[in-house]
């Protein structure tokens, strides 16, 4: 189940208007909530409720039809991402190298939960099922930066994140 942020939402004028603009432009497209949505995650990172109803009244479609697309694709997150955005691979090279314990002790050291971001914006935390290291695991990603072969030493993991 996607969690929903208890976040209050940040979005500016100059996002609205973005976002207003490509609605009334394209709202004659066939299958236009969807695509939508991904301008909308693109313009915000993340879909909102706030986001959400706007899309639903400019397209005159119900919000649940707007929340339930939303909800079923994977693609769209509903919590915003952190200025940094930590992944953790649980895909199986890295699961059966001990990347399970260290998401673990990410999740314990930052007070996450999969998904979730820190309430100051600055880390979020995402299991995902592959990054495509698979000889460095067990591996994990901050934004672009690869940390492979880690061990999940506690001293490791915040000597990593003290970087950022």
């Amino acid at each position: 189940m996607k969690r929903i942020s208890t976040l209050p939402f940040k979005g500016t004028p100059a996002q609205e208007k973005e976002l207003q603009s490509w609605l009334k432009e394209n709202r004659d497209m066939p299958g236009v909530v969807m695509t939508a949505l991904q301008k909308a995650q693109e313009i915000y990172g993340y879909l909102p409720l706030e986001v959400q109803r706007m899309i639903a009244t400019a397209l005159d479609k119900p919000l649940a039809e707007v929340y339930g697309i939303s909800t079923f694709y994977s693609q769209f997150s509903l919590s915003p991402k952190g200025e940094y955005k930590i992944n953790v691979c649980l895909g199986t090279a890295c699961y059966v190298k001990g990347s399970g314990p260290i998401f673990d002790a990410l999740k314990q050291e930052l007070n996450l939960e999969d998904g979730d971001v820190t309430p100051d914006g600055k880390f979020s935390l995402e299991a995902v099922r592959c990054i495509g290291a698979c000889g460095l695991a067990p591996v994990m990603m901050i934004n672009d930066d690869v940390y492979g072969r880690l061990t999940g030493n506690a001293d490791e993991l915040k000597e990593i994140l003290g970087k950022y």
